[in-house]
């Protein structure tokens, strides 16, 4: 499971995500199946200090630790995934685990106990393992599956869910998660970079249209709930500015990275832009059409508009530049040495790249309502509660977001942190930590500390902004709070 704290901001909304994997351990527990990533995490040298997520922060039993910690916050919904193999162990409604479902109805009993709103995820790169076994996302019977999937948990949780993403991050998923882990771990499954990514991206969004068209139909009258799919993307800047050819590849890499997915659901199809290249590229190489598979016009239809709001996930900006294949352009990006560093190798600290690439959806995509569903900075080395990058990170990133939202006129609903609590980031383990709230790993009861960004984040979720410096007192009334940007 993944989670995460969110802002509705009157629009703002404050909350914490998890993926739970990361944070659920039980990996074993009542009958849990096997996913993708406890394999992976099960394969020697491929996760960091050989950490795998067998415990993680064992989340699956301290429901009421961690909403202890989300009340500490005050936020008002928290975004959680559900371990699909937990509930359906061999990935079918064949063999249902009725005690892997009663922990998620234990967490969102919980949260709605604490006046806490679930927004979950249903799909955050944990396949099941006998799925993969018959070629995962690259098969086309994975949509079937998947629908199958949501709509089981649908039918269970519905009536108390009201907010929903059915897919966590595709372009991860297609060009990391799935080929990366499937041709490290699984006999017999190819790596085809050029390729296979664009087969599962394919897949992806023909699932996540199904299980939307599904809730719309289905279930929408009665739960009263909306459900999106939720896009990442870094924002590009031309490596020079004042040249044209960097400034084009920056173009290029945005279409690439949140377009991939974006385009054919907010405006329908791949963006001309990705079709060309592709097949400009793919007959260089001697192949007979493009790498891209094509919708038909009936597929086109169908994933356009399968959207309540834009889900978003933002961390970063890069520097693009132009990169030849032979007669060919193509684009590159490097991180500018200039900006503050994090926990991480590709994560520099860079707020205005946050409103920029808000105000490009707006621009692109006919300004939808947008909940950006994670956003956060990491730090490594020697634990230190007093997290004062994470802070600055969030104070100028959450200004930036105020800013496209009060001066640009973007339609930005909710914000949301990664991550509540340090967990285990993919491969490399518990290295990097993301939370507001440390995991002392040292102690098997596994305790959270609140690190000091704690106290900057609630006193933002409690103003649904930032504080008047002019009032001295915070109020549930938010009159000392003001929504002006600085």
């Amino acid at each position: 499971m993944y989670c995460s704290a969110f802002i509705y901001l009157s629009c703002f909304c404050f909350v914490n995500v998890f993926f739970f994997f990361q944070i659920e351990g039980g990996w074993r527990s009542d009958g849990k199946g096997l996913s993708i990533w406890d394999k992976f995490a099960h394969t020697p040298v491929r996760v960091s200090d050989s950490d795998n997520g067998d415990i993680a922060c064992d989340s699956y039993n301290k429901v009421e630790e961690d909403v202890a910690m989300l009340r500490q916050l005050k936020v008002t919904h928290y975004r959680f995934s559900i371990s699909w193999s937990r509930v359906l162990p061999d990935g079918t409604t064949n063999n249902i685990n009725e005690a892997g479902l009663n922990y998620y109805h234990r967490l969102v009993d919980a949260l709605l106990a604490a006046n806490i709103q679930p927004h979950i995820t249903l799909y955050h790169w944990d396949l099941p393992q006998a799925l993969q076994k018959i070629g995962g996302w690259e098969n086309e019977t994975i949509i079937v599956k998947f629908t199958e999937y949501a709509d089981f948990i649908f039918s269970r949780l519905g009536h108390k869910v009201k907010f929903w993403i059915t897919i966590n991050e595709p372009y991860n998923i297609a060009n990391v998660a799935n080929v990366v882990i499937t041709s490290c771990v699984f006999a017999g499954i190819s790596f085809r970079p050029g390729t296979l990514p664009y087969i599962v991206g394919h897949n992806l969004l023909k699932a996540h249209a199904e299980a939307w068209h599904l809730y719309n139909e289905k279930y929408r009258a009665n739960q009263k709930g909306i459900i999106s799919i939720t896009i990442n993307s870094d924002w590009s800047e031309p490596r020079n500015p004042y040249k044209q050819e960097d400034i084009d590849a920056a173009r290029r890499v945005i279409q690439f990275y949140i377009g991939w997915f974006a385009h054919p659901v907010f405006n329908g199809d791949y963006s001309d832009v990705m079709k060309t290249i592709i097949r400009e590229r793919s007959l260089a190489a001697g192949l007979p059409k493009s790498r891209l598979p094509e919708f038909t016009p009936e597929e086109v239809k169908r994933i356009k508009g399968t959207y309540d709001y834009f889900g978003f996930n933002h961390y970063t900006t890069v520097l693009a530049f132009p990169v030849e294949y032979g007669d060919l352009q193509g684009a590159g990006t490097i991180a500018d040495r200039t900006y503050l560093d994090s926990g991480s190798g590709w994560l520099k600290i860079s707020p205005f790249g946050f409103r920029r690439i808000l105000n490009f959806i707006k621009e692109e995509y006919g300004n939808p309502p947008i909940i950006i569903t994670e956003n956060g900075i990491s730090e490594r080395g020697p634990v230190d509660l007093n997290d004062t990058p994470r802070s600055y990170y969030y104070e100028k990133y959450i200004n930036q977001a105020l800013k496209a939202y009060l001066l640009d006129d973007v339609d930005v609903r909710g914000y949301t942190a990664w991550s509540l609590m340090d967990n285990l980031e993919w491969a490399t383990g518990f290295s990097e930590r993301f939370g507001l709230f440390y995991v002392n790993r040292s102690d098997p009861k596994l305790p959270r500390v609140a690190k000091n960004s704690v106290n900057l984040y609630s006193t933002i979720i409690s103003c649904n902004g930032f504080p008047d410096p002019g009032e001295v007192h915070v109020n549930l009334n938010r009159s000392c709070c003001t929504m002006a940007v600085c």
